[in-house]
């Protein structure tokens, strides 16, 4: 059997395709337990010597790419047919922005290098995965490649909306269209600490409550909750973000949806705060309020 499984903010897919012979129904693994798990360490070195040399992949040439880190709830992934891959995930602890699992047949290391390497050079050569983790019984190998939510380098709310502020005011350096909307260059927006306080409460109560809306549960908007942090406006705006684990990834999101994009270059804003908060109980796990404003 060989499995392909892909999971992302914006979608997710299976497909199973099924290749078994009488003789590999009957096949028993003699391997110790110990030896295993050396085969699978044995076979994450293996994938990651691939990934630091230069290789060939589906026609085009890949440069040297960073290891894989080696994760212990990945490789305890239990991927069936009727296994979400959310729902495996969440049962090891793994929050996951994206992840794919791959199901071969070998009887080695060596071996499963080779059919990986055949049939999915692009999954092992990507960027888009920092961890890893093989799981082997008999001759089926189970390799799970993985981003988990929330970047290694992430700092606290205030440093990370300081952040955002840079990254938006790299955005408004220049001329952008937003969906239909032709915008020129604005002028870069001020960090201010009342709105930073408003983002972080509203991300807050999302994480709490799980759920995700511009609407607090008690029904507030944006611009009362910005008033509540002694911030006088005479115009107020709000993007919110959900399930991506960096900065960069937010106002990515942001630039790529119209309204969104609209926000962060207009012109008539002076102000901004932005906050993060984290529950990995919730559906989402990271929660990302960002609010503009212009002072009274």
């Amino acid at each position: 059997m060989r499995v392909a499984c892909t999971f992302s903010p914006e979608s997710s897919s299976c497909l199973f395709s099924f290749n078994v012979t009488l003789s590999a129904l009957v096949l028993t693994s003699l391997l110790p337990i110990a030896a295993q798990a050396s085969d699978e360490s044995q076979l994450v070195s293996m994938i990651n010597r691939y990934r630091a040399a230069p290789q060939m992949c589906d026609g085009k040439r890949t440069g040297p790419l960073q290891p894989l880190a080696s994760s212990k709830p990945l490789s305890q992934v239990k991927i069936g047919a009727w296994t979400p891959l959310r729902t495996a995930l969440q049962e090891v602890g793994y929050n996951a922005v994206r992840v794919k699992t791959i199901d071969v047949p070998a009887s080695d290391p060596a071996a499963a290098l080779r059919s990986l390497q055949r049939s999915y050079c692009q999954s092992l050569l990507s960027t888009q995965y920092s961890n890893i983790g093989i799981s082997r019984r008999g001759r089926s190998w189970q390799v799970v490649l993985a981003q988990p939510i929330v970047s290694a380098s992430l700092a606290g709310w205030q440093t990370t909306g300081r952040e955002i502020l840079k990254r938006v005011n790299e955005a408004r350096a220049k001329p952008r269209t937003c969906g239909a909307k032709r915008f020129a260059a604005a002028p870069p927006l001020r960090w201010n600490a009342k709105l930073g306080q408003a983002a972080f409460a509203h991300s807050r109560e999302m994480a709490t409550f799980n759920y995700f809306s511009h609407t607090g549960k008690g029904g507030s908007k944006v611009g009362e909750r910005a008033r509540e942090e002694g911030y006088l406006w005479r115009r107020i705006g709000e993007n919110i973000f959900a399930g991506s684990g960096s900065a960069r990834e937010a106002v990515a999101g942001w630039l790529a949806s119209p309204g969104h994009c609209a926000n962060i270059m207009d012109p008539h804003y002076t102000d901004m705060g932005a906050a993060y908060v984290m529950n990995p109980k919730s559906t989402n796990v990271i929660y990302w309020t960002q609010v503009f404003g212009a002072p009274r």
